[in-house]
């Protein structure tokens, strides 16, 4: 559920306080306040918010605006799924790009020898 209307938009007080004091031109602002949601003072500014474990860097454009910081800093790093079907279309895949290879540098060698 959103956030009720007489309340406003939550925006960490610290952090607007941050952005007040600083140039937009200077280094990333640290923040672990993922749920503030973005202000309109925030654009253009680079924040460094905090995925548990390091630093994400989010740069604020004008589409960013409502949304919450957390959003564009994901927290949880995505590995394919797969498995031994996967494993061999991959293994296919690179064994055609190794053949194309060996093709292309055979040719350029053939075609050096023949200008000569």
């Amino acid at each position: 559920m959103t956030r009720s209307l007489k309340k406003g938009p939550y925006v960490d007080a610290k952090l607007m306080k941050k952005v007040s004091l600083r140039k937009a031109t200077q280094g990333t602002i640290k923040t672990w306040a993922r749920s503030s949601q973005i202000a309109p003072e925030f654009v253009g500014y680079t924040f460094g918010v905090h995925t548990g474990k390091n630093f994400d860097d989010v740069f604020v454009t004008e589409d960013m605006v409502g949304h919450r910081l957390g959003e564009f800093a994901p927290t949880t790093k995505f590995i394919k799924h797969g498995g031994k079907m996967q494993k061999e279309t991959e293994m296919a895949a690179k064994a055609a790009e190794i053949a194309a290879a060996t093709a292309a540098k055979a040719t350029a060698t053939t075609t050096a020898a023949a200008k000569k």
